[in-house]
């Protein structure tokens, strides 16, 4: 397990977000990227979640429509993670996966990429 602050966790997502070269998925658009810590108890232990409609299921959106999200449960990564290097490609492989599920991939297909 890694102990590490809030600001510490969202600076790191902040760089491995960067980090993504733009022509592995290209601009997101209507996302929002969200730190989180899953509540004690709930069940599957998850690293992230995305929540929203993916691009291949999605029309035109409206006037006032909500942002997908993407959310990464720091408690979660860090309570599986040996260190700060594991962290961090915990925290890539994480957003990789989710943003692969805004751009309509299922599981079985990241499994495949090597992003699950």
């Amino acid at each position: 397990m890694v102990e590490i602050s809030d600001a510490a966790f969202e600076e790191i997502v902040a760089q491995e977000y960067r980090a993504i070269p733009e022509e592995m998925f290209g601009d997101l658009d209507n996302v929002a990227v969200m730190i989180e810590n899953q509540p004690p108890g709930q069940r599957p232990r998850l690293y992230g979640l995305y929540t929203g409609h993916p691009l291949t299921k999605r029309g035109v959106y409206g006037y006032g429509e909500l942002p997908d999200r993407i959310t990464l449960f720091q408690n979660t990564i860090a309570e599986h993670s040996a260190d700060l290097d594991d962290l961090r490609a915990r925290v890539r492989t994480t957003l990789v996966h989710e943003i692969g599920h805004y751009f309509g991939m299922d599981d079985k297909r990241l499994r495949e990429l090597g992003w699950a």
